[in-house]
C-alpha cells in the first residue's frame, strides 16, 4: 500500500504545520515532540502528514516490537473488537485467559495480574510485595525496598519513588517513604541495604532509561541469593526489556534467576496499550479478592492483541533472530568509533542499544538523523538508544548505519 492510497486521517484538511500548531496550543506540556506528525506505519517504516518515510529505530520507545501495524496483530485486533470489547473483572473473558496461560507456561507455573501499562505493573508489583509481607509473612514492618540508582519504574507516585534519578523526583516531594538505592553492578552496596525490613529488591536486567546499562556476570544472581537470604521478594522490571528484546523472552532467563515477581508492558500488545505481572504462586498469596483491582486490565482486545504477538514471535523464530543479528548491529555501531571520533562506544545486548557519545551532541544527531529519514532517540547528552523492531532485518540496520554515518561526518565536519 503506498501512501497515496490512504484516504482516511491523512485527508484531513490541515497541513502538518497547522496540526503542530494546534497540538502545541492544547496539549499539555509534559512532552518535546518533533515538529512532525505521523498518520501511517507499516513494518519498520512510519510516514509523516507530508508524505514523507522514515526509518523507525525508536519503536514507540520499545512498544513496536512487531513493527507498525504488523497484519497479524491488526487482523487479531479487528476480529475482537468485532466480537467483545470489553466486559470488566466481574467476568471472565476468553482472550484474557488464553493470554494468562500463555505467560504463566512462559514464567513457569505462575500467576498473572493484567492492567494496561508498565508504571501500573510496577504499582501492582509494589503493592503485592508490601501486602505478602504484612498479611502472607506477618511481618508489617518490612515494608521496605531496594531499587538501583539510574533506575526507571514509571512514572506515578509508588513507581517514582522506586526510580532511582533524582530528576524524575524533582517537584513532586515528599515521595512515597521507604525506598533506598543501591548502585547498580555493586554488589556490596547491595548487601549494605537490604535488612530485614525489606519485603522487595526492585531491579531490571538491564537499565534501560538508566544508559542501557547491562549487569556484570554473576550480578542479578548474586542479588537474588541476597533477597533470598533476608526474605525478601526479587522483582524484576522487564517493562522495555522483555518480550524478546534481549533475545530470550524474558531478559533474567539469561541471568541463572528466578524472580518472585516479573512486569511487563511495552511490547507485550505490539502497539495495544496492556500491562502484565506474573508472580509466584507463593509470592501471589499478598493478593485476595478486593486487595488490587483495575477498570481495563485484561480488555479482551488487548489480550487478544498480545496473544498475536506472541503467536508472531513464536512462529517467526524471532528470539533467534534477535540472537543472530543483535550482536551483529551492536559490532557494526560500535565500529563507528574508528571511524569518527564523535563516537566513544556503543553497549547493549540483543535489539536494545546504546551508542555513547565524547561529547554532548546527541540532541543534535537526533534532529539531523530525523531530518534524513531515521528516528532515533536520545538517552542524554552524551549517548543515544536505538530500539529496532524484532524482525528488522540487516538491511534495515544497513540504512540506519549508514544514515547515522552521513550524520556523524556532517557534525565532525
Amino acid at each position: 500500500m503506498s501512501y497515496d492510497q490512504i484516504d482516511d486521517l491523512t485527508a484531513e484538511p490541515r497541513t502538518q504545520d497547522e496540526l503542530v500548531a494546534v497540538g502545541r496550543a492544547t496539549m499539555s506540556k509534559n512532552f518535546r515532540q518533533a515538529p512532525v506528525v505521523f498518520v501511517r506505519g507499516e513494518g519498520c517504516y512510519v510516514w509523516d502528514k507530508n508524505g514523507k518515510r522514515y526509518l523507525d529505530f525508536v519503536g514507540g520507545i520499545a512498544v513496536n516490537g512487531l513493527g507498525h501495524s504488523h497484519p497479524r496483530v491488526v487482523d487479531a485486533i479487528t476480529r475482537q473488537v468485532r466480537q467483545v470489547m470489553h466486559v470488566s473483572n466481574l467476568y471472565f473473558n476468553e482472550p484474557q485467559i488464553l493470554l494468562s496461560e500463555k505467560l504463566s507456561e512462559r514464567f513457569g507455573d505462575g500467576l498473572v495480574y493484567l492492567c494496561n501499562s508498565g508504571t501500573e505493573a510496577t504499582e501492582a508489583s509494589l503493592k503485592l510485595a508490601r501486602r505478602y509481607a504484612a498479611k502472607v509473612l506477618g511481618q508489617p514492618e518490612r515494608h521496605e525496598f531496594v531499587s538501583f540508582e539510574s533506575s526507571f519504574h514509571g512514572r506515578t507516585m509508588g513507581a517514582l519513588a522506586a526510580t532511582g534519578q533524582p530528576k524524575y523526583h524533582d517537584g513532586f516531594h515528599p515521595m512515597v517513604p521507604g525506598f533506598q538505592y543501591a548502585k547498580y553492578n555493586d554488589i556490596e552496596s547491595v548487601k549494605r541495604l537490604v535488612t530485614d525490613k525489606t519485603c522487595g529488591v526492585v531491579i531490571e536486567p538491564i537499565q534501560a532509561e538508566g544508559g542501557v546499562i547491562v549487569p556484570q556476570p554473576g550480578f542479578l544472581a548474586e542479588v537474588s541469593q541476597i533477597a533470598k537470604e533476608r526474605g525478601a521478594l526479587m522483582l524484576v522490571d522487564e517493562v522495555q526489556v522483555g518480550i524478546g528484546r534481549t533475545g530470550t523472552f524474558f531478559a533474567y532467563e539469561q541471568e541463572n534467576v528466578k524472580p518472585d515477581v516479573i512486569w511487563l508492558a511495552k511490547a507485550l500488545g505490539g502497539g495495544f496499550p496492556i500491562g502484565a505481572m506474573i508472580s509466584t504462586a507463593e509470592a501471589g498469596r499478598g493478593f485476595e479478592p478486593g486487595a488490587h483491582g483495575s477498570t481495563f486490565g485484561g480488555n479482551a482486545v488487548a489480550c487478544r492483541a498480545a496473544l498475536a504477538v506472541l503467536d508472531v514471535i513464536e512462529q517467526d523464530g524471532l528470539l533467534d533472530h534477535v540472537r543472530r543479528n543483535g550482536p551483529w548491529f551492536i559490532e557494526q555501531l560500535s565500529a563507528l568509533k574508528s571511524r569518527n571520533p564523535v563516537v566513544a562506544g556503543a553497549r547493549g545486548r540483543g535489539f536494545i542499544v546504546a551508542v555513547a557519545l565524547d561529547k554532548p551532541v546527541a540532541q543534535d544527531i537526533v534532529t539531523r538523523c530525523l531530518d534524513k529519514g531515521l528516528l532515533v532517540n536520545k538517552l542524554s547528552e552524551t549517548s543515544l538508544r536505538l530500539l529496532p523492531p524484532l524482525n528488522t532485518q540487516r538491511s534495515h540496520m544497513k540504512a540506519a548505519l549508514d544514515i547515522l554515518g552521513e550524520v556523524l561526518e556532517d557534525i565532525r565536519g
